[in-house]
């Protein structure tokens, strides 16, 4: 199976809305505080669309299946870009393609001038710690900036 690691385009936003819904509550991350309740989530094209942010798209045979971005950390330090919306759909985990779209959104955060990358998650996203633990993300003690995701408790952060 061939799949595209590729920039969002704005045709993708109902897919990559679809694919977030559809995980998050695998994981018991549904309620409030969670980013799948972020204004963003519809409209995913538009708000990584400027340029501080990006946004990648897993894409197979014209399917999304899975997707990750950075973006400034709001009321954090500018210096700090937060990983952002990165889930795949269960059919297509275990390829490697977390670690690609990993790669595409260090890659950008380096070239738009972060000089680090801090991303919140949930303690039932075990193979997404590895993979961040992995890729040289250090577990630090709590949250930074003002996400909103207050339900989110594990948090990491990486130098670039």
């Amino acid at each position: 199976m061939v799949y595209v690691i590729r920039p969002i385009m704005k045709e993708d936003n109902k897919q990559v809305a679809s694919i977030i819904r559809k995980v998050m509550p695998e994981f018991g991350a549904s309620g409030p505080g969670f980013a799948i309740h972020d204004k963003e989530v519809d409209d995913i094209f538009s708000y990584y669309h400027h340029t501080r942010a990006a946004y990648f798209v897993c894409d197979r045979k014209s399917t999304i299946v899975g997707g990750g971005g950075v973006a400034p950390l709001e009321g954090g330090d500018p210096r700090i870009c937060e990983l952002k919306k990165m889930y795949f759909l269960p059919s297509d985990r275990g390829k490697g393609l977390g670690q690609r779209v990993l790669d595409e959104c260090l890659q950008a955060a380096r070239k738009i001038g972060f000089e680090y990358c801090y991303l919140e998650t949930f303690n039932t996203m075990k193979s997404a710690m590895k993979l961040y633990e992995k890729n040289g993300f250090k577990r630090i003690p709590g949250p930074l900036g003002n996400t909103g995701h207050f339900a989110c408790d594990i948090f990491y952060k990486k130098a670039l």
